[in-house]
Formats: structure tokens, sequence, C-alpha cells
């Protein structure tokens, strides 16, 4: 199946976009240890990072990668754009290593080839992006019954994860953090889709603008993005780096599918084999991130740390240096 030239743009973006998102990750965590040496940690409440400036670098940075993000959603579809995320663990994993002394071991040498594997098999197989002539098409696609349940089931899962499970669990497990930034992020995806094909529309002579629907999708955009960044800060935070990527991203990944799935039907007009294939190379991604994961418990401590459920508890900034 050949590649459409916007999945070609689509395709540069999102790479790009996973190498700036990847280093952030590293920059932050960088200013969250100093900030925490000097104030609260963001753990525990505290907003002192937000006097750190290498903290607003790693936000700038990832910034620019959201930004690249952006563009190719508008360009490329998310089957395609959302597992390419997986490049940004790689090079966070590799930059951990060298930087934070977050140990990449053979096994997860092995799971950033099997990724890569991954993701080039995704996208040489991903669906061409359907022509919308208006963001109105969008709001009738995001109006339709099946996709407002979806919304509807996101919505209320958040707020018992907020208010129930974040002050018993936060600290203790990376799910609960992972999982509000994961199911806000599907929404997230599909608003700023809707806002990129706006944007690219707006820019060829179409004013987008115009239409209430437009700002609604921008509404949407800066909550889910203001929820995420304050819970992602919190999971940084509290847990080590090289466990935080991977899981964040195979739980926001799979829910961005299913919501692209539901809303845009992306897979409506592939072959059963088409599908497959695709699956397979998401299946071959969140093996590697598995592996990632679990070669950083084996690093810390092989005997005690396989025999254990993943997520024990927090971990000080002190053990993920030395790990």
């Amino acid at each position: 199946m050949g590649i459409s030239m916007d999945n070609v743009r689509g395709l540069v973006l999102a790479v790009s976009s996973s190498v700036f998102i990847g280093s952030s990750f590293i920059i932050k965590k960088k200013g969250l240890i100093k900030s925490g040496s000097n104030g609260t940690r963001a753990a525990f409440g505290g907003y002192s990072y937000l006097h750190e400036p290498c903290w607003w670098v790693g936000m700038v940075t990832m910034v620019v990668g959201e930004i690249a993000n952006f563009a190719a959603y508008a360009y490329a579809p998310a089957i395609l754009v959302t597992p390419l995320g997986a490049l940004s663990i790689i090079f966070s994993a590799v930059l951990a290593h060298f930087i934070l002394e977050e140990k990449l071991h053979i096994f997860g040498v092995l799971g950033c080839v099997l990724c890569v594997v991954g993701s080039t098999t995704i996208v040489l197989h991903a669906p061409r992006e359907k022509n919308i002539d208006s963001v109105k098409e969008v709001w009738n696609l995001a109006t339709e019954p099946g996709f407002l349940v979806y919304t509807s089931i996101v919505v209320i899962l958040v707020a018992v994860l907020m208010f129930h499970f974040v002050p018993r669990y936060g600290k203790t497990h990376l799910i609960v953090y992972v999982g509000i930034c994961s199911l806000m992020g599907s929404l997230t995806v599909m608003s700023v889709k809707a806002l990129g094909i706006a944007l690219k529309l707006s820019f060829s002579g179409m004013n987008q603008f115009v239409y209430f629907q437009t700002w609604i999708f921008t509404i949407i955009v800066i909550f889910c993005c203001i929820m995420q960044i304050n819970y992602l800060n919190k999971a940084l935070d509290t847990f080590n780096t090289a466990v935080v990527s991977p899981v964040y991203y195979v739980a926001f990944t799979s829910f961005t599918i299913l919501a692209s799935m539901i809303m845009f039907k992306e897979w409506a007009s592939q072959s059963a084999s088409q599908i497959v294939t695709e699956l397979s190379g998401f299946v071959t991604i969140l093996s590697g991130t598995f592996l990632l994961h679990k070669t950083k418990d084996m690093g810390t401590n092989p005997t005690i740390e396989l025999e254990t459920p993943v997520f024990r508890g927090p971990r000080s900034n002190e053990d993920s240096n030395n790990s």
C-alpha cells in the first residue's frame, strides 16, 4: 500500500515531535529533581518547579514537540501518528541512560528495536486520511451517539480517579496518574485533530474560525492539556522516568486509537489483512515498551522486582539516580 504525501508529511512531523518530547521528559525530570531539593516536591502538591529554569526548558521543548505533533494530526490519521510516540520512549530511554544514569540493559535495547519495527509496520500500512472540507464535518462525527457515549465514560472515569483514587493511591500506584493523563489525552487528540484540520483549511483560504465548533474544540484542547501536564508532573516526580514513559505511552496510545476508531472510523475502508498487520505492528510496539519497562525493574533488583507487582510504591529521586 503506497504512502500518500499527506501521510509522509505527518510522518516527518511525528518523528520530529518524538525527538523533542523524548528530550523534554529528561530535562523536566532534571528540573523536578533540582526543585525538589529546595522546596515541596510536585508529588506532594508543591509547585517549586515553576521557579526552576531547567523545568521551563523542558516545558518549552515539550511544547515544540506537541506543536509538531499537533501539525502531524492535521495531515495523517491517528492510527499512524499516535503509535510513532514510541520513538519518544526510545529517545527518552537512551538519554536517561546517559544523563540520569537510569541504566538501559540489553533487553531495553531489544525493546527499542521492537518499537522501531512495530512503528515501521504501522507506517507502511496506515490508512489514507479521509478528506474533510469543514470543521463542521468533524463536529458531526464528534456528536454521533457512539463517540458521545465514549466521552461520557471517559469523563466519569477521570472524575472517579481524581476524587477517589488520587488521594488514596496516587503516590503508590502509577496507573492512577497515568490513567487520568491517558483518558484525557484521547479526548485531547481528537480535539487537536479537529483544530489542526481547521487551521489547515483556514490557511488554504477557507476560514474555519467563523464557526463556534472550532472554538469549542480549542477550549477542550486547552483544558485537557492543563490537566495532563499537572498529573504527568506528579507521575514524573513520584516514579522512575523509564517506567512512566512506556506505561503512559501504552495507555495513551490504546485509548487514542480506540477513540479514533469510534470517531473517525479510519479502518472502515481497509481490508482485514491490513487491519491485522497494523494491529500486529501495534502489539510489537507494546512488546517493546514492556521490555523497556521490565528492564528497568530488573536493573533495580532482579530477584525481588520480578516476583512482586510492578507498582509497589513511589521511589525517591535519590533512588532513581542511583538505579
